[in-house]
């Protein structure tokens, strides 16, 4: 077989592997559990009115050291992606919101943080550390999750982000 021919044959096997991965990403990924939560700015925020963006939910509460390291890393990521298609939500999973209240004083970003006083949606989501980081496709299925925080964490957030914001609606 010819060299050029080869190549060529070569790219077109790659091209399909690649496909068949990004098909093979979605499939058997499990649906993200629906929720409607108390929003801090006010009202209620839906998973499903985020469809149609990759979605980063972080699950965090003010005790939490790892959360006090990684909430400006987040901020900074979800201001960077947030005009390709990228969603952020922070839950907070205390009883008492005066506790967040003042985490978030100390802390502020810019993304949407979400109340869940009763642990109803951490719970779904199989919440055991804090934090706890879970990405949503644009199709609405969890694709990635990731339990703690250490410095330099935030290069795979930003790696798994990325990949699924190149990936078709």
């Amino acid at each position: 077989m010819p060299m050029n021919r080869k190549l060529h044959v070569a790219a077109l096997l790659a091209g399909l592997l690649a496909l068949s991965w990004s098909a093979l990403a979605t499939d058997g990924a499990p649906p993200a559990p629906e929720f409607r939560l108390v929003s801090r700015a006010g009202g209620e925020m839906s998973l499903s009115g985020l469809r149609g963006q990759v979605v980063m939910i972080n699950f965090w509460a003010s005790w939490c050291g790892p959360c006090r390291q990684e909430f400006p890393a987040l901020d900074e990521m979800y201001r960077k992606y947030k005009p390709m298609g990228f969603a952020m939500v922070g839950i907070n999973v205390e009883s008492d919101k005066a506790d967040a209240e003042r985490f978030l004083s100390a802390r502020p970003v810019s993304f949407p943080i979400l109340f869940d006083p009763d642990n109803h949606v951490s719970g779904s989501y199989g919440v055991s550390a804090m934090p706890t980081t879970v990405l949503v496709d644009r199709k609405g299925h969890i694709r990635w999750q990731h339990r703690a925080y250490k410095p330099g964490d935030e290069a795979e957030y930003i790696a798994q982000i990325r990949a699924m914001l190149r990936e078709p609606s």
